[in-house]
């Protein structure tokens, strides 16, 4: 924090653990700056994603974190690591995936930078701008607040699955669920039109919807009851897989890069009313520290939800 005031250290000490940090700009205005890294053999395959696919995705893995923050995109910077003997067409389909997608959400690719290395790396730095008033925090969820989800989880999942299994004909829906993901930014014009300029708690599942849940609970130092009989499962993921594993990949499947709020009811209703299929109230915020999936109807005993059972990095 050299050359950084004391005063603006403590801000950004307080910012850790959200999906992008914030840099206040003026009273009126915060910058928004993330940064989200793809690497071959982790993140995408031959097997699994076209170079055009790979831009695509890591666009939306970097607007989706502005989307999590309530944030407007405004540019994004691209550094790449790549093998000496990779093709230029390779690197061309990649541009014209990344381009592709942010031209929908009217983001430049502002700058970047290269290097060589033994294995491809998609480096991404996204920029963005929100109202002090409209940023979207994890540790902001209270009880009682209705836990919200923007649209269908286990699709991204069910593609992967499909792709490395060589069913890509069967459920062309699910396919391109995992391969061109959309970030939701969409949805906040919406949420500002409902929430006025208040704070909520929120971030997106790009990690799977249980871990969202349980990051904003742990953030905010409450709890959640999620019931299964509320969670949407799409038609094409229960036609795939029987109706426990279609449950455990809406939960744990991650990479469909939805946002997770934490609402006031009459507010959750409204904004599920004029989201359409796929989005629905879920659960709500509990005074507790646990994280459970309910069964409303009695049938299924209660269970707590916990990270292990999601992606974990390390």
């Amino acid at each position: 924090t050299q050359g950084v005031s004391s005063a603006a250290s403590d801000v950004y000490k307080r910012q850790v653990g959200d999906d992008a940090a914030l840099v206040p700009l003026s009273p009126d205005l915060d910058l928004v700056v993330t940064t989200d890294i793809l690497v071959d053999g982790v993140h995408f395959s031959d097997r699994t994603t076209s170079p055009f696919d790979v831009g695509w995705r890591a666009a939306t893995a970097n607007l989706s974190d502005l989307a999590a923050m309530g944030a407007k995109p405004l540019g994004i910077t691209v550094g790449l690591s790549l093998p000496k003997n990779l093709p230029v067409e390779w690197v061309e389909h990649l541009y014209q995936g990344l381009t592709a997608c942010l031209e929908r959400y009217d983001t430049p690719i502002v700058g970047g930078d290269i290097c060589r290395s033994g294995v491809i790396t998609v480096s991404i730095t996204a920029f963005g701008q929100v109202k002090p008033q409209q940023v979207i925090r994890r540790n902001l969820a209270k009880a009682e607040d209705r836990i919200v989800i923007t649209g269908f989880h286990g699709l991204s999942k069910a593609g992967l699955e499909l792709l490395l299994n060589s069913r890509g004909g069967d459920f062309p829906t699910l396919i391109r669920a995992h391969q061109r993901p959309n970030p939701r930014l969409d949805l906040l014009p919406l949420l500002w039109e409902i929430m006025g300029e208040t704070n909520l708690a929120g971030m997106d599942s790009s990690d799977g919807l249980a871990d969202a849940v349980i990051q904003i609970c742990s953030s905010s130092g409450v709890g959640a009851r999620i019931d299964r009989r509320l969670l949407p499962l799409a038609p094409d993921l229960t036609k795939m897989v029987a109706p426990e594993t279609a449950l455990e990949w809406a939960l744990f499947g991650g990479e469909d890069f939805e946002l997770v709020l934490c609402l006031p009811l009459p507010q959750a209703d409204l904004l599920v009313k004029n989201l359409g299929a796929g989005a629905a109230i879920v659960g709500k915020i509990t005074p507790n520290r646990s994280v459970e999936l309910v069964d409303s109807q009695g049938i299924y005993e209660s269970r707590v939800l916990s990270l292990e059972a999601g992606f974990q990095h390390f």
